[in-house]
């Protein structure tokens, strides 16, 4: 999966968290995104089986979807607590876990997360 298929999972997961239900307009107004690109990529995440459209076009992650999406949200998280212990400001290692939660190798990942366990909590 490329990386703005992950960055659309994270953000449907995000919005769920917030809102009761989650629809296109919604995705394309948190990623600042176009409603034609959103469109385009619900598309295409609908047809891969990582979500759901109802009737009324509201957004729904499959178990496949959920999963992408948990990852990604997870490592988001982490990378954010360990660059802002390190002492980055909190909006610059929110931007920047960002960047690394898709590239990083869940190796990589699994044993920083390991490492900062006691000093992140």
């Amino acid at each position: 999966m490329r990386e703005s298929g992950e960055m659309y999972l994270e953000t449907i997961l995000v919005l769920s968290k917030e809102k009761a239900v989650v629809r296109s307009i919604d995705v394309a107004e948190h990623m600042n995104f176009s409603k034609p690109s959103v469109s385009r990529a619900v598309n295409r995440l609908k047809d891969d089986g990582y979500l759901n459209m109802s009737p009324e076009g509201f957004l729904t992650l499959t178990d496949k979807g959920l999963d992408v999406a948990q990852t990604i949200y997870e490592r988001h998280v982490v990378l954010t607590k360990i660059l802002v212990k390190l002492g980055v400001d909190e909006k610059i290692a929110a931007e920047d876990a960002c960047k690394i939660e898709h590239d990083i190798s869940h190796e990589t990942f699994e044993a920083l997360k390991k490492t900062a366990a006691g000093y992140i909590d």
